[in-house]
């Protein structure tokens, strides 16, 4: 079960401002407490009970063994939800969103395969062999794939979830999850609408520190729930090893005596 997590502090990140009121989308004023100088207030109550339902989530997700998938490329929230990512060792998009990252699965993997391929030659020496211009060509493509894919190089098979920052500029990522039924969770900020996923937490999906408190938040439930896979993998390790030592050794059959025959004459 997730931390509580204070209204306060959401108050304090500005979590609670939303966009002018003339941007904003209609399926949000459920979420929205008030209008004030033009701008939309984000109800942070209900930002705090949606944190808290989507970070339990998010933690059995990331229990069952599955990937959380980050997405967010606006300039804001990149180096933020790299650096969270990262702490809870999940992959994470912050430059632009591969067409069919997704939907094209396949073919993303074969360019993630072209790229540890490259460092397959640098260490057997096979990198070497080739003239100056060809090893710049090499280097050229692993540099750009590094920079659209690295951080998901190790994701062998479609996340169990994504977790979108502004929904609106990531339109496409939120499309493909919607085709393939891979639950969608996200920061919405006013002028989004909060049906498109899964799991919507109201917020301010523009400043920095209102992003940091969100991600934060919902990266430690993602590191508690790994933690506790790990802690269920060790116990049943434990139960198995003992297990073997109390079963009883099995009883050795006695050996059949040697019974002479001897031949009448």
């Amino acid at each position: 079960m997730a931390n509580n997590i204070e209204v306060k502090e959401l108050l304090d990140a500005g979590v609670h401002f939303g966009h002018l009121t003339r941007r904003w989308n209609p399926n949000m004023a459920p979420y929205i407490y008030m209008e004030r100088n033009g701008i939309h207030i984000i109800n942070l109550y209900k930002s705090a009970a949606k944190m808290q339902e989507a970070a339990d989530a998010l933690s059995k997700i990331a229990a069952s063994g599955r990937k959380i998938l980050f997405v967010a490329t606006k300039k804001q929230a990149k180096e933020i939800v790299a650096e969270e990512a990262e702490k809870a060792n999940m992959p994470y998009i912050t430059e632009r969103w591969p067409g069919g990252m997704l939907t094209n699965f396949v073919t993303i993997r074969k360019a993630v395969k072209k790229m540890t391929s490259v460092d397959r030659m640098k260490k057997d020496g096979r990198f070497d062999t080739l003239s100056k211009k060809e090893k710049l060509q090499v280097e050229r493509m692993r540099a750009k794939l590094e920079k659209n894919l690295g951080s998901i190089a190790d994701m062998t098979r479609l996340p169990g979830a994504l977790f979108v920052v502004d929904i609106t500029r990531e339109h496409i990522a939120v499309k493909e999850a919607q085709k393939l039924n891979i639950p969608i969770f996200a920061m919405v900020d006013t002028n989004s609408d909060p049906r498109e996923v899964d799991f919507a937490i109201p917020a301010n999906d523009d400043a920095s520190k209102s992003v940091k408190k969100v991600i934060s938040y919902v990266t430690d439930a993602i590191v508690d729930g790994l933690n506790e896979r790990k802690a269920d993998k060790e116990q049943s390790k434990a139960e198995k090893d003992a297990k073997k030592a109390t079963k009883p050794a099995a009883k050795k059959a006695p050996a059949k005596k040697a019974v002479a025959s001897s031949e009448e004459e």
